[in-house]
């Protein structure tokens, strides 16, 4: 069993007990271990400690730094490094069991291709003798969570095939639903192993489940990416948004009903707020313990999460809608010379050469969420040099090589045919635009020749020149933007107004 293990640390001191669990027992060892350094550049002061993990484990572990947004980035940071086909992610805060790792190569060791991960059991110790706090609780939660990355092991190629995880989650509990629903949504399946990690609880201060309704800005993206119902598909509780603002509304109206002269209607407001208050405090102090300083703290944050959960909430909705009109709704691409090396008529999958950094450049746009298409003139079909089964031969080696770029439309025609697909003309990109259900003028269009530029400009989209010798000079003249190389035209595309010029 070949695998390698990920483990993201924002430098807790539990990644060395971590570390040396891993290395002891039986089973096969990782390939490697990749320790992603996410830690925010002003919190480091030196080296993440990584203890002095077993000799045999220690020789295997690589040490990264991570981009320092939040554990989807450090993840995707992760696996793209890892060359096996299993990588198993680890949070930095779990324990894995004695015989972890054997138990991990019987779960996928068994599993059919169409498996695209295995899920482990995490079990949260709580105290034996008495209640556990609401914090505790809440942590408990991991116990029934599916698809928790606390312990989850994808094979690299379902990563690659939907693009990793989604960067714009910043913070957890988020980020591994939405790549399980899309996973899944790519038809592959998911399955539940039998290794088990410790999740220790970790220490908390009174006002942690206040910091926890940030979490309420994700939702907008969740709601945005799987619909109404994706709570329902991915197990998640159902919260009490709703109920948090309509409390919030009735707190902040009372006192401006009383101002207004309306003592009735601020003293129903008020006795509504106070309702609510009281309700969901007493939903997290009736479990126990019932001391006075859980109690305490369950009145005081149970006042403060409403408007909290409401304003996060509304945060999230504005930011999503203001990411919205910044990044394109598709970018398109061109195949020879833009995302591989041309080679004039090509239909030897052999000769595919993907172009530099094309595969690092199509991974930021597929984190972003950005959808993809293929606009390829191919015109050696019709002058009769190549057959269309020689282009999509091409094609798929193409996928292989730079990972799903989406629905592919090809112009099969030669250039006297009068066609209106074949670029300068508007067709393949109005075509892509239909295909995706986007509208063309909020696509970007990335090419290296005259002919891309114009197809996009005749279609309504942007257009992003990457020029290379073969492009000629009144080209790139021409063209309203240009890119010395795919990523920097990728991250024109996604800046705020910047391709639209």
């Amino acid at each position: 069993m070949r695998y390698q293990v990920i483990i993201p640390s924002a430098g807790r001191e539990s990644l060395v007990a971590l570390l040396d669990a891993l290395g002891a027992g039986p089973g096969p060892l990782p390939q490697k271990v990749i320790v992603v350094d996410d830690r925010a550049a002003a919190t480091v002061s030196g080296p993440l400690r990584l203890g002095e993990p077993p000799a045999r484990l220690a020789e295997r572990i690589e040490l990264v730094r991570g981009p320092g947004r939040g554990p989807a980035a450090a993840r995707n940071a992760g696996w793209r490094r890892a060359e096996s086909e299993w990588v198993a992610f680890l949070d930095d805060d779990v324990l894995p069991l004695p015989g972890w790792r054997e138990a991990l190569a019987k779960d996928l060791s068994s599993l059919s291709s169409r498996v695209a991960a295995s899920q482990g059991l995490v079990v949260v110790p709580l105290p034996a003798d008495r209640p556990p706090t609401d914090w505790e609780r809440n942590t408990a939660g991991l116990e029934s969570a599916r698809w928790a990355t606390a312990d989850m092991a994808y094979r690299r190629s379902a990563l690659a095939a939907v693009g990793g995880f989604d960067e714009r989650f910043p913070r957890a509990y988020r980020e591994d639903a939405d790549l399980a629903l899309r996973v899944l949504e790519a038809g592959y399946a998911i399955d539940v192993g039998r290794r088990t990690v410790l999740h220790p609880v970790r220490p908390a201060d009174r006002l942690v489940s206040l910091r926890m309704q940030a979490g309420n800005a994700d939702d907008a993206l969740m709601r945005a990416k799987h619909g109404r119902t994706w709570r329902e598909r991915a197990g998640a509780p159902r919260g009490r948004l709703r109920r948090h603002a309509l409390i919030s509304a009735a707190g902040a109206v009372a006192p401006v009903a009383l101002a207004a002269g309306r003592p009735r209607a601020a003293a129903g407001l008020a006795a509504l707020w106070l309702a609510g208050v009281a309700e969901l405090a007493w939903a997290r102090i009736a479990p126990g313990p019932r001391n006075a300083g859980e109690i305490a703290t369950m009145v005081l944050t149970s006042a403060l999460i409403p408007p909290a959960a409401t304003w996060h909430r509304a945060r999230g909705e504005l930011a999503r809608r203001r990411r919205s009109t910044a990044l394109p709704e598709a970018v398109l691409l061109d195949r020879d010379g833009t995302l591989i090396f041309d080679v004039p008529y090509n239909g030897d999958p052999k000769r595919v050469r993907a172009m530099p950094g094309a595969r690092e450049a199509l991974d930021r746009l597929r984190s972003a969420g950005v959808p993809l298409a293929v606009v390829s003139n191919q015109s050696g079909v019709g002058r009769g040099l190549i057959a269309e089964h020689e282009v999509r031969a091409v094609n798929r080696r193409v996928e292989e090589l730079l990972g799903p770029l989406g629905p592919w439309l090809v112009c099969p025609h030669a250039p006297d045919d009068g066609c209106d697909c074949r670029k300068p003309r508007p067709g393949l990109v109005l075509a892509a635009a239909e295909r995706l259900g986007v509208r063309a003028e909020r696509c970007v269009l990335i090419g290296d020749i005259g002919a891309d530029v114009d197809a996009a400009r005749a279609a309504g989209a942007r257009a992003v020149l990457v020029p290379t010798p073969q492009t000629r000079p009144e080209e790139v003249a021409a063209a309203p933007l240009t890119a010395g190389t795919l990523g920097d035209a990728v991250e024109l595309a996604l800046a705020s107004g910047k391709a639209s010029r």
